[in-house]
């Protein structure tokens, strides 16, 4: 039996991606915890990240050569799931079977979004952890955006305590393209930047609509409408340039996923109001680098948030030379011209309170603001979303009938 709270939680990660880096920088300034295990396939991979934690003096991390070894290890308390997709569901199986077998000691998961390519996919890795009696949390960083936190807590308290709840949120995320190729293949990621992104604009609008304690079941999703696009991959010259950046997986030509994307889910709260959410998301996107706007409005008062509207800017000529880089902020697209610094990314993404969040109900034995029910509650809407895309229709909740629905570009690639 685990003893709360734990003087510290050690972690171990499950993928060395570019995910991975991003939650290192942000368990720098997370207190309680070290990253005391890895597993990927790759060993070069898994040595990167140890040796990036030492650098980072977030503790001794031993490189795993295979999960069940990392799941083994008397030194490790929790495992993020950091992996592509289309491989998380088997490694939930696999930490499922080495917790109820007594061969781990793991008490708790955290797993990055979304929480499944299905509704059955997502619903299987709710039971596997429940089943297992771990403790859950799903990682959605922009719930934990340092603008989201201040932002609603001061809306809520001096806006909506006054002249009634917000209404309508709005979230757009839109950025040039993913860097991995299984991003772009549609059975591997579940879908298009409508499964990879759309999740994270309908969590957190779903998030700043709800009242600050309230449970999130307090919304009810009545009904959602989407609209899928290709608005730019699918032409020949940026198709050619998939393939010629990731190999023949990538066919744009004949397997596309979309490229773009529009929400509208339509909610209630507990007592019959009618609540909003309208949210896009873009590859197409080409301007500074990712962009994340996010608005909430109530009978009086409006929040607005531009993650390009940053604070510090710097200007470079055409004399300024330089290789290309991410330096500056995510999905850098030049270096040159005047540029929007984030000087804390980890930070304004969420990913530094996100971790830390997660780390103390872990350590403290206490369940997180997101779980998987939350996840899969996500994923629920993105499939109503996919349905509405493909027939035309609104598609209303709840919609039992889902549960296996499998979106279009996942059935065309598969």
């Amino acid at each position: 039996m685990t003893a709360f709270p734990k003087k510290i939680l050690r972690v171990g990660f499950v993928g060395t991606g570019f995910i991975a880096e991003f939650h290192l920088k942000a368990m720098v300034g997370v207190r309680n915890v070290e990253v005391t295990g890895v597993y990927s396939r790759k060993a070069e991979n898994r040595q990167r990240i140890a040796d990036h934690v030492a650098a980072l003096w977030l503790g001794e991390c031993k490189p795993h050569e295979s999960l069940q070894s990392l799941l083994q290890a008397e030194d490790v308390d929790a495992i993020w799931i950091l992996t592509p997709n289309h491989t998380r569901l088997e490694i939930m199986r696999t930490i499922h079977d080495e917790v109820k077998g007594g061969r781990s000691g793991v008490f708790a998961v955290a797993c990055e979004k979304p929480l499944g390519r299905t509704i059955a996919e997502a619903r299987e890795m709710l039971h596997l952890a429940e089943d297992a009696g771990l403790n859950h949390g799903y990682l959605e960083n922009q719930v934990f955006a340092t603008p989201v936190l201040r932002g609603k807590e001061i809306v809520w308290r001096r806006a909506a305590s006054t002249t009634g709840r917000p209404y309508l949120a709005r979230a757009a995320e839109e950025h040039s393209g993913p860097h991995e190729p299984w991003f772009w293949q549609g059975d591997k990621q579940g879908g298009g930047v409508l499964n990879d992104m759309m999740c994270h604009s309908v969590e957190v609008a779903r998030h700043l609509l709800t009242a600050p304690g309230a449970p999130r079941d307090s919304l009810r999703v009545k009904a959602v409408n989407g609209t899928v696009a290709n608005l730019k991959w699918t032409r020949p010259r940026y198709a050619d340039e998939l393939r010629e950046r990731f190999g023949a997986e990538v066919d744009y030509r004949n397997r596309p996923s979309e490229d773009f994307a529009r929400a509208t889910v339509s909610l209630e709260d507990e007592d019959g109001n009618e609540l909003m959410i309208e949210a896009t998301t873009s590859w197409a996107y080409v301007g500074a680098g990712l962009r994340i706007q996010l608005e909430l409005l109530g009978p009086e008062y409006a929040m607005e948030f531009n993650s390009l509207a940053t604070g510090l800017k710097i200007f470079m000529s055409r004399a300024v030379k330089g290789s290309e880089g991410e330096d500056l902020v995510e999905k850098q697209n030049a270096e040159q011209g005047l540029m929007p610094v984030l000087e804390d990314e980890a930070g304004v993404y969420g990913y530094t309170d996100e971790n830390r969040h997660m780390v103390e109900h872990f350590r403290k034995g206490e369940t997180p603001l997101e779980t998987f029910h939350d996840g899969l509650a996500v994923v629920e809407i993105l499939i109503g979303l996919y349905r509405s895309a493909e027939t035309g229709e609104t598609v209303k909740f709840p919609a039992p009938d889902l549960e296996d629905y499998v979106p279009l570009v996942a059935r065309v690639s598969a």
